[in-house]
């Protein structure tokens, strides 16, 4: 038998970024060309050496095993022939994926993602990796990617990005029992995906690619999103944040809610939502003072600060085909709204093992997400928060759908995420902790092996 770096120096020398992905689910990426509006356009992707950023982290070992590397190689760019490969991870559409380590400084591991540039140019996908490139290294948050460098070479070029020991949630559902997870690890992975959804949104950046294979699971336990190559990217897109008022705090904290209670969407203030009376004299008089009632309390409506973009527009029809809203189906033309409706669709496959409106073939699964109405199946049993919270995300117009208008603000509030406390979901205890790294990468049979890097 063949050692995994005799496999990984063959699949070097005969890459082909047409492989099969790993996973079940087929992602498309066709084009639709209309009047009312269109896809952004990219450039060719340039040359670029590795970098870091500047407010990257002291204390993370890897920034300082990058800074190593860098000081020791010749002009202080790292190069493809630096990198030790240990084994391949998977396959995407526009490259493959790898477990590295820098060879002058080991100890830290690396998810290498290596596109051939000649394929890109010869499908035409150089803008999708170039838009992943541009993405990753504006992100700076605890639930997605760190890029900690860029390698090219003549032929290939490389996103060096941090290693999820814990591998992706589809993989790790179909390890359950009855291949679904528990009411509480699913509000636990969603409350983190819907963060990190905000946190795109107000970036100017539509997702457009959830689901549980592009969700991976961290040393520590917590998710971090991954491949976005589909995403859209629009610079000139303005996020203006506006005050609105949240729900009702006393109802927040009900145990159960009807699915009338709630309000779509609260109604935001006008233009001028704050005024301080603070040139308005009280006209009381000093000499007759008067008896005031006391008011009965009443629950005061809490003001939310809501800064995501809703000027993003597209045409693409880009996707996996279960998770594909009904408005890129149509071809209508579609916002981040659509990130909403893939989350609908991930909470309720986290829940049941399945997805609503799978057909039997892509074809039917189209038609079924356009015009099937939402159905939840009699087994297993699900709470009715849970039920509610999926029907108002899998709203097949978008602009009634839960968070098309108020974004994340509007889904935290839900029954669903009683409990969560949002400011401190870093400090909240995983359900899942994956081995450490020493027991998932076993260095048997991965010996220094030598690629041509032309």
């Amino acid at each position: 038998m063949q050692s995994c770096s005799d496999d990984i120096a063959d699949e070097f020398d005969s890459l082909s970024l047409n492989s099969t992905t790993t996973t079940a689910s087929t992602t498309v990426d066709i084009k639709h060309s209309s009047s009312s509006g269109s896809e952004v356009t990219w450039a060719p992707p340039s040359i670029a050496t590795s970098s870091s950023k500047p407010h990257a982290p002291s204390g993370d070992p890897c920034w300082q095993a990058i800074r190593r590397a860098q000081a020791s190689s010749d002009g202080g760019a790292l190069a493809l022939h630096e990198l030790r490969f240990l084994r391949r991870l998977g396959s995407g559409d526009i490259g493959s994926v790898y477990l590295v380590e820098l060879k002058c400084a080991g100890g830290c591991m690396f998810a290498a993602k290596v596109m051939d540039k000649k394929e890109l140019v010869s499908r035409y996908k150089e803008g999708r990796a170039r838009i992943e490139r541009e993405i990753l290294e504006m992100l700076d948050h605890p639930f997605l990617p760190t890029l900690y460098a860029t390698l090219d070479s003549p032929r290939w070029s490389c996103l060096l990005t941090e290693f999820c020991p814990g591998g992706d949630l589809h993989v790790l559902r179909q390890r359950q029992p009855d291949k679904r997870f528990h009411e509480a690890a699913v509000r636990f992975y969603a409350s983190e995906v819907i963060v990190a959804l905000e946190y795109l949104h107000m970036m100017g950046i539509i997702y457009r690619d959830l689901k549980p294979e592009n969700v991976l699971v961290r040393s520590d336990g917590h998710i971090m999103l991954t491949d976005f190559d589909l995403s859209l990217k629009n610079d000139n897109s303005t996020s203006r944040a506006q005050v609105v008022s949240g729900q009702n705090p006393a109802c927040k904290n009900s145990s159960t809610y009807p699915s009338s209670d709630y309000p779509t969407e609260p109604p935001p203030f006008g233009e001028s939502s704050c005024i301080i009376p603070n040139c308005i004299v009280p006209a009381v008089s000093c000499f007759h003072p008067i008896r005031r009632r006391r008011k009965k309390p009443r629950h005061r409506r809490a003001l939310e600060i809501v800064a995501e973009p809703v000027d993003v527009r597209s045409m693409s029809f880009v996707g996996t085909h279960e998770y594909l809203a009904p408005e890129i189906v149509s071809g209508e033309g579609h916002g981040n709204a659509v990130d909403w409706w893939t989350l609908g669709i991930f909470i309720f496959e986290m829940l049941y093992g399945t997805t609503p409106f799978k057909g039997v073939d892509n074809e039917l699964t189209l038609a079924n997400i356009v015009a099937r109405a939402l159905e939840f199946p009699k087994e297993p049993w699900v709470p009715g928060a849970a039920k509610d919270l999926i029907t108002q995300l899998l709203v097949k117009e978008p602009s009634r759908r839960m968070g098309a208008t108020m974004g994340a603000t509007a889904i935290k509030h839900h029954a669903f995420f009683n409990g969560v406390n949002w400011a401190l979901l870093r400090c909240a205890a995983p359900p899942i902790v994956p081995r450490p790294c020493n027991d998932v990468v076993s260095p048997q049979g991965c010996t220094e092996i030598s690629i041509e890097y032309y």
